[in-house]
């Protein structure tokens, strides 16, 4: 599948960056992340049957940042994302709107794309959805049968997720808690026939009416975690530095999938689990299910992408936080102040704030003191200096923050 176009990251005047620290969802603690030998990020991406909303956005933009600290940090970056373009959900509003599955599925795809270049978002290098993955799922799969990890209910393949020892280590949950978002999130804990009510779908054998593939097992279509586990270990390898998401995705998608991973591997997944938070509207979570999106496509058509993206960044990227008018009129109005202050071709000295910005950044992406930096900085201008001043710190907003001003 193809990504979105490349934005280009500017040369800073900077000899090298401390370590990335970021807090890890498994651990509960900080960890450093990225070197010289491994770089490599892999984030969970949309089921595309809507548009992307701003709780996408947050969690692309956060993830932006790791790459951008990365890449100019000088590391070899290995980004991939995948798209789940087949899944129930998928399938019930392409019926709802008397849509073709995959029409609907490749126009939601071409408009997050398009959101991802306003926002000015990395693309990742590979960019892969769950159809054209299908070999590389069944090639999983057949490991963990030949590991006995799996048993069958009718025409459908589980993993016996109970039987995995470290099964408690990401999401810090009691069992009864676990079943319990299980059935939220996508599951079927209180099926019958099941060896546990965790054991996870890993292969769903072909029903009328539905899409299906053929598989060593007969027709059907893979199960979501697996997806995911699959598609990060063909490209990335058997342990990556950084498995990404929304909050939201650490149980069962995250911990799920690690679990799959580590049996067919042998060797611990992630160095660290990073999560984003929730963003709410009005005080509440926005959600399909509450009718209270807000699209970035529509957000885009009125507004500078800019402004949007340094809305989100006012806020810190592990925060549950909300959305709103009144957030984006101050990210228009702070854009705005700091162009009109960078106009100006002569300025103070910028190499202690940009010191200051990348410290910020490498203490798990503290954009809020980051943007402080920044307002102190532009504060201080009165229109004279030196040319150096306004050009460096141009440059380092544009390089770590993905901000064009």
């Amino acid at each position: 599948m193809r990504s979105w176009p490349i934005t280009a990251i500017p040369k800073m005047d900077i000899s090298s960056l401390p370590l990335l620290k970021l807090f890890d969802s498994a651990s509960r603690d900080f960890v450093s992340v990225g070197n010289k030998d491994s770089a490599s990020l892999y984030v969970c991406g949309i089921t595309p049957y809507d548009a992307t909303h701003m709780g996408h956005a947050a969690t692309y933009i956060a993830f932006d940042l790791v790459h951008r600290y990365w890449a100019v940090s000088g590391l070899p970056v290995k980004f991939v994302q995948n798209i789940t373009d087949i899944d129930d959900p998928l399938l019930v509003r392409a019926s709802e709107r008397h849509l073709d599955w995959q029409k609907l599925a490749e126009g939601e795809t071409d408009l997050f794309r398009e959101d991802m270049s306003a926002l000015r978002v990395l693309p990742p290098h590979h960019y892969m959805g769950a159809v054209e993955t299908i070999p590389l799922v069944i090639d999983a799969i057949e490991k963990l049968i030949k590991l006995q990890l799996t048993y069958w209910i009718g025409p459908d393949l589980y993993f016996r997720y109970s039987k995995f020892e470290r099964s408690h280590a990401l999401a810090h949950l009691s069992n009864s808690e676990k079943i319990e978002i299980f059935g939220q999130r996508g599951g079927d804990p209180t099926r019958n026939g099941k060896e546990d009510p965790l054991d996870c779908l890993l292969w769903q054998g072909e029903k009328p009416g539905e899409p299906s593939w053929e598989s060593p097992w007969g027709m059907g279509r893979p199960g979501w975690h697996i997806e995911c586990t699959a598609i990060a270990q063909e490209f990335l390898g058997s342990s990556i530095q950084i498995q990404g998401g929304g909050s939201d995705l650490i149980f069962p998608h995250h911990e799920m999938g690690s679990a799959q991973a580590e049996c067919i591997s042998g060797k611990e997944f992630a160095r660290a689990y990073v999560h984003t938070g929730m963003i709410g509207l009005d005080g509440e979570k926005m959600s399909k299910s509450r009718g209270n999106l807000v699209f970035v496509s529509d957000l885009r058509r009125k507004h500078d992408p800019n402004a949007i993206r340094l809305a989100l960044l006012m806020g810190h990227y592990r925060s549950n936080r909300d959305w709103s008018n009144d957030l984006l009129s101050q990210a228009e109005n702070k854009l705005s102040f700091w162009r009109i202050t960078l106009a100006h071709s002569l300025g103070t000295d910028s190499t202690s704030t940009i010191e200051k910005i990348v410290e910020s950044l490498s203490n798990d992406l503290d954009t809020p003191a980051a943007i402080a930096h920044i307002d102190d900085w532009m504060n201080e201008q009165k229109g004279t200096g030196d040319v150096s001043g306004p050009g460096k710190i141009t440059r380092a907003i544009d390089a770590l923050l993905g901000l064009a001003l």
